[in-house]
């Protein structure tokens, strides 16, 4: 077993202001979505399908996507259905395949709703940066995620 290498105080600076400020900003960003009568998991959903071809995903993906169980998308959506926003519906190629497929309700919702988002996230992320520094921060959290799926696709070939 290697020896800890402890964090630097710029390391340490980046991941204390990362985690300091993401779990704050969720909150914020759910905050102000439910002032308007949807929370922002019901929003991603909404979002992945209206991206998806058809408007429709398997509900596996789905959930893969959101970061979620199987009992936890279905719980997350049953507010969704039940609201007329998603419907479930058994795959036509292959009947032990459920599809979460957005309706056009839920596609009014989101277009009515993804301003009073976008204004959100400026108000709660933006505002506070510059044009340069959004740039930096842009390209620092691509350089985040592509090195992370790196590993996820290495861990996946093994």
């Amino acid at each position: 077993m290697s020896e800890t290498q402890w964090l630097d105080p710029v390391e340490m600076r980046a991941w204390r202001n990362f985690v300091d400020l993401i779990g704050d900003l969720m909150l914020s960003l759910d905050d102000d979505l439910r002032d308007n009568g949807i929370t922002l998991g019901d929003y991603e959903v909404l979002v992945f399908l209206s991206e998806a071809p058809d408007q429709r995903m398997r509900m596996c993906d789905l959930a893969a996507r959101l970061r979620l169980t199987p009992s936890g998308l279905t719980r997350r959506l049953d507010g969704l259905v039940a609201a007329g926003f998603v419907d479930r519906q058994v795959d036509r190629n292959d009947r032990r395949v459920t599809n979460a497929v957005l309706t056009s309700a839920g596609f009014e919702h989101l277009v009515a709703t993804a301003p009073l988002h976008v204004d959100s996230v400026r108000k709660q992320l933006l505002n506070f940066m510059t044009r340069s520094q959004m740039d930096h921060f842009g390209a620092a959290l691509e350089s985040i995620k592509s090195g992370r799926d790196s590993v996820r696709s290495e861990l996946v070939d093994r």
